[in-house]
């Protein structure tokens, strides 16, 4: 079922997005080589704790998950897509790190990821990020009143294909509202034209996943949850949580 909010709803996601924006800031702030990701978690959790929020990761455990999630925050360093579990690795020079956070404050929740490189760059990541950005920015042009789910799909896997990335099918956007996880599915690939109607009032979380070597195929780890590129790629992953109003796409996530 589609819920379709109101002006004061979207009013109070905008306040769990602004939440969710701040906690990424500071992981973003806290991200340095020889940090902990578990430092990286705890960034997070500070954020949520001192805004009253509660974050809608910790405990979450989809039907393909075989436990929990154990954090608030996930946190995908290099070949790791998403889902990645933050424990006792600490970032070195030149990785890419891909960070989700949520955030679920008065009964509305916000979900956003951010990708960056810590300490020196390697120019096929900066690349990376920028088409990985390029792409959610072509998501959510499209998001707009009178288009289709299709449309937005459609305009994220025109640029990831420009780019020569792969996505991982099985993953994409969703969306979002009184929980984290809403109908309805956003993929990342599509026709235009096709699926759910856009309308005033859906809100949607839009986050391409593109991988750089170009091959759609990913695995999973030992833990159930991250998933990794099968050819050691890089990957990486950015979103924001977007409503559908008559004047244009709003971005609820931002800072």
């Amino acid at each position: 079922m589609v819920e379709f909010k109101t002006d004061t709803a979207l009013e109070a996601m905008r306040e769990a997005g602004r939440v969710v924006a701040n906690a990424l800031a500071a992981v973003r702030a806290a991200a340095a080589v020889g940090v902990g990701l578990r430092e990286l978690d705890e960034a997070a959790r500070t954020v949520l704790a001192s805004a009253g929020a509660r974050s809608p990761f910790l405990g979450y455990q989809p039907s393909f998950a075989p436990s929990p999630f154990p954090a608030v925050i996930c946190a995908s360093v290099n070949d790791a897509i998403v889902h990645g579990i933050p424990d006792d690795y600490r970032l070195r020079d030149g990785d890419l790190v891909s960070i989700d956070c949520g955030a679920e404050l008065d009964g509305w929740t916000g979900d956003a990821a951010i990708s960056f490189v810590v300490g020196t760059p390697r120019p096929a990541d900066v690349a990376l990020i920028a088409a990985t950005q390029e792409a959610l920015d072509a998501g959510i042009a499209a998001a707009t009143v009178g288009h289709r789910i299709g449309d937005i799909s459609h305009a994220i896997g025109t640029v990831a294909a420009k780019a020569a990335c792969g996505m991982p099918a099985d993953f994409g956007g969703h969306g979002i509202g009184r929980r984290m996880h809403e109908d309805p599915h956003v993929a990342n690939r599509g026709q235009p034209g096709r699926g759910f109607p856009l309308r005033q009032g859906l809100t949607l979380a839009i986050e391409p996943m593109l991988m750089a070597g170009g091959s759609d195929a990913y695995r999973a780890d030992p833990d159930g949850w991250t998933l990794r590129t099968v050819d050691g790629s890089r990957a990486a992953h950015i979103e924001h949580t977007v409503a559908i109003t008559e004047d244009g796409p709003r971005i609820l996530t931002l800072p």
